[in-house]
């Protein structure tokens, strides 16, 4: 029987959701590894819509991050409160500002954020059964802030913004500098990380770096 990943998507698109290439990237390196993956997301509204052409917000509009993860998941993707530690083997969250902004709201409210209590859960769930989980490219700041507080610290990456490491640091976790090709992992926690966007400038750099990733969280699934 295939293992599976379940990857927490943020609806779709880089300004206000799941980054897309990081995304199929994921997806595309654990169908490759054999593993299956699971797709899901909170079904909440959006923080806000972003125009992708112009960068700037859609003033009054409105959508939902659970069918807008649907456009990348080819529709099947599950509503992420269904969802238990001991239904699949290992998380993945791909990154974009969907993850700071749908999953948290860390682009608001930096290390004070607050994180969806559904994906809270579901990290935390995993750190408690020691199963493996890995974050991409901003991700790794809202995993940092769900141990905030308690007695796992667990090291992690974002790349090189020390702005960005800080909070990370504020929030309790340990932040490692990282190139966009390679990852971080904390062996003791089985979570690994990965820059991509965050200091990637090309899909093939970043595709690097996530393929890593992944491999290493299939060896520990």
């Amino acid at each position: 029987m295939k293992k599976k990943v379940g990857v927490v998507l943020s609806g779709c698109g880089v300004y206000d959701g799941s980054e897309i290439h990081e995304s199929v990237i994921c997806l595309l390196a654990l169908d490759r590894a054999g593993v299956e993956a699971v797709c899901m997301a909170p079904d909440v509204d959006q923080m806000h819509v972003i125009n992708h052409l112009t960068g700037e917000e859609s003033a009054g509009e409105k959508r939902n991050v659970l069918q807008e993860s649907a456009r990348i998941a080819r529709g099947n993707v599950k509503d992420i409160s269904t969802v238990s530690a001991e239904d699949i083997d290992g998380l993945l969250i791909p990154g974009g500002f969907g993850a700071a902004k749908n999953l948290c709201d860390f682009a608001v409210k930096g290390e004070n954020c607050d994180v969806h209590p559904e994906v809270a859960r579901l990290v935390r769930d995993f750190a408690t059964k020691q199963k493996p989980q890995a974050a991409c490219c901003i991700a790794p700041a809202m995993v940092a802030k769900v141990f905030d507080g308690g007695s796992i610290h667990p090291t992690l990456t974002i790349g090189t913004d020390k702005e960005v490491g800080g909070k990370i640091d504020q929030m309790g976790s340990k932040h490692q500098e990282c190139a966009t090709t390679d990852f971080v992992i904390d062996k003791e926690h089985k979570i690994v990380s990965t820059p991509a966007y965050m200091s990637g400038q090309s899909i093939s750099e970043v595709a690097d770096g996530i393929e890593k990733t992944v491999r290493e969280l299939v060896k520990m699934l």
